[in-house]
């Protein structure tokens, strides 16, 4: 008989001995007090603790402790002795990066900026058209009828119209040919020109300098020059496209055309009219172009995307006609000392020729280039008979005596430009050097002393020309006073307008954080004063002088 050897079997004991639960309900958590941030009472977090400790269960001992616990927070926060070593710790950190920063005018600084605003633009010059100020009317809300619970109506379509549909275009409206008076649109109807204006046109202007002054000395006369807020006005309703100095020296009175034809007259300083502002509408497109007269002061010629050229004389008080064609004009130059001969080009690649000594507003001759399309035309100052187009992608000069009706032949060409050029310009006083501007961002200068086939570059400077659909182009534009030096405006950050020396150092940029806020686009010299002017896409003129 096998026997099994068994194991023992485990006995619990149970322990009957009662036991106390305020050991365990007593957490060690509540009664050593931790390190954490004290807050007032009055403080949202504090308000938003205390209604978390109203809904949990708690029984009267657990109720007491928190009580008493929150008796003390509540003392400690009235002052430091009630606070942990690590707040006291914190509150001194914080006193000493206060002090810290209080030496080095931070603090200060801070609420600086937060008070410096955005300028406002200015409010001399033209009044804002009554379309912005004026409120809107506000018309009753929209409901449905199916919300109304009212039937839908019934509507018919209009019966197919049958035959071919012509299209008719009206012609582009224009002012009437032949002479227009000189009636300021921002004036009472027939009111007259203040007698100031004739009498500071005819004024002689001073000679312009022709020596080259030292960049040092250049550049110290540029930083005297300032903008301050009397010589920022709205000149023109619309968008800046041409700008021009008169070369008096006395006052500064600046013409600008703007996108819809109108044309404005600033007297810096003036009295008549807004501000000294004198507002006209010879034209009914973008001016593209205006120039003073250098033989007759008292004139101002304007050309007009509209097709038409006028010529603006104080003297007789009339925008005389100067050459009229269907549409398309867009830039013309001198080709004579005296100013009567003009050469003008077109959107299409033409130039035509035009003696304002002739009886009419037609051309003399007209040439068609091998080119697409045309830009600008610059005139060279000393020998007249070369001229300058800003074609596509190349400029080319042509000789005016040997100019063939179709497909003339140039004498030079300056290849390199990758994109379309917005703009080129010969230097004003010599002629040696020609500044192109490129909508591949860059400015180049190239050296048309000798005028060879293939014009030598000088110097490509780079520089941001996307201006967008909103702005003007920016073009690069000679300084009358100073043959190697030229302006152009930026696209940079804060807004400013630059001055460079051929070579492509910079020698000047033109800011002012109050009164400049926007880009100039079209910027000037004047030509016998330190003076300079640009003007943006609202009308607004800006002119920095000393």
């Amino acid at each position: 008989m096998s026997t099994k050897q068994l194991k023992p079997e485990a006995v619990i004991v149970l322990d009957r001995t009662p036991v106390n639960l305020e050991v365990f309900q007593k957490s060690p958590r509540r009664s050593l007090r931790g390190k954490r941030l004290q807050y007032s009472p009055d403080s949202p977090t504090a308000g938003a603790a205390k209604k978390i400790r109203r809904i949990q269960p708690q029984n009267e001992e657990t109720q007491d402790s928190e009580q008493q616990q929150q008796e003390e927070e509540e003392r400690g926060s009235n002052g430091p002795e009630g606070l942990s070593e690590y707040e006291l710790e914190r509150m001194e950190n914080i006193k000493k990066n206060r002090e810290f920063l209080s030496s080095i005018n931070l603090l200060q600084a801070s609420e600086e900026l937060k008070q410096l605003t955005r300028p406002k633009p200015s409010q001399r010059g033209l009044p804002r058209s009554q379309s912005h100020s004026a409120a809107k009317e506000v018309m009753p809300p929209r409901k449905s009828l199916r919300l109304q619970f009212k039937e839908a109506e019934v509507l018919t379509l209009p019966p197919e119209p049958r035959g071919t549909l012509v299209y008719e275009q009206s012609p582009r409206q224009k002012k009437t040919p032949g002479p227009l008076c000189m009636e300021p649109v921002n004036m009472e109807e027939g009111s007259k020109l203040p007698t100031q204006l004739l009498d500071l046109c005819s004024e002689e202007s001073a000679e312009t300098r022709t020596g080259k002054l030292e960049l040092k000395q250049y550049s110290s006369g540029l930083k005297e020059m300032k903008l301050t807020e009397d010589r920022v006005a709205k000149v023109v309703k619309d968008r800046v496209f041409s700008l021009a100095f008169h070369p008096c020296s006395s006052s500064l009175l600046v013409a600008a055309g703007d996108k819809w034809g109108k044309l404005g007259l600033w007297n810096v300083g003036g009295a008549w009219g807004d501000d000294g502002v004198l507002l006209f509408e010879p034209h009914t497109r973008p001016v593209g172009c205006v120039a003073f007269s250098r033989a007759q002061a008292t004139q101002l010629l304007s050309l007009s995307y509209d097709g038409s050229m006028r010529c603006m004389d104080v003297e007789k008080a009339v925008f005389d006609d100067v050459y009229d064609v269907e549409d398309g004009l867009k830039t013309f130059d001198f080709m004579s000392h005296d100013c009567s001969t003009l050469v003008v080009g077109n959107w299409f690649g033409e130039v035509s020729m035009v003696d304002r000594r002739t009886p009419g507003n037609s051309h003399e001759s007209l040439h068609s280039l091998d080119t697409k399309g045309l830009r600008c035309v610059s005139v060279h100052p000393v020998q007249k008979q070369f001229f300058a187009v800003a074609e596509t992608r190349v400029v080319s000069i042509y000789d005016s005596r040997c100019l063939k009706k179709v497909h003339p032949k140039p004498v030079s060409q300056l290849h390199g430009h990758s994109l379309s050029i917005s703009s080129a310009y010969f230097s004003p006083n010599t002629g040696n050097r020609l500044i192109t501007s490129c909508m591949d961002d860059h400015i180049r200068i190239f050296d048309t002393s000798a005028m060879t086939t293939n014009s030598p570059l000088v110097s490509k400077i780079r520089h941001n020309m996307q201006t967008g659909r909103w702005l003007s182009k920016l073009s690069a534009v000679w300084d009358p006073r100073q043959d190697d030096c030229f302006v152009v405006g930026s696209m940079s950050r804060p807004r400013s307008v630059q001055v460079f020396h051929q070579s492509g150092e910079l020698l000047h940029s033109f800011r002012d954080s109050e009164n400049l806020s926007t880009v100039l686009s079209v910027t000037a010299f004047h030509p016998t004063r330190s003076a300079l002017v640009g003007g943006n896409s609202s009308g607004r003129l800006h002119v920095f002088s000393d």
